[in-house]
């Protein structure tokens, strides 16, 4: 007869699979709740801005991906490589 609280390679496999669906239950609960609070942003953002709502920001273009930085010659902070404004100093090359 073997002891109750043993261990033994029959528990040890359960005991891996009980804590693997926890771990992998947790990850898609909290999956799918990022995924409802996106859809929740974006519809806000959309009721935002068809009621005209100026702090709803523009519409993001489709496909906008990574924008390319620059270093400032004058104030050494990065600007956006396209599009860049003067930042008030009297020698800013923008």
């Amino acid at each position: 007869m073997t002891a109750m609280f043993g261990f033994s390679f029959g528990k040890l496999v359960v005991l891996v699979v009980v804590i693997a669906a926890v771990w992998y239950g947790f990850k898609y609960m909290s999956r799918l709740q990022y995924q409802r609070e996106e859809r929740a942003r974006a519809r806000d953002r959309i009721d935002r801005r068809q009621r005209g709502d100026p702090t709803a920001g523009p519409a993001p273009a489709p496909g906008e991906g990574a924008e390319d930085m620059v270093q400032c010659p004058t104030c050494k902070a990065y600007v956006a490589a396209k599009g860049a404004r003067n930042c008030g100093r009297p020698d800013c090359p923008y």
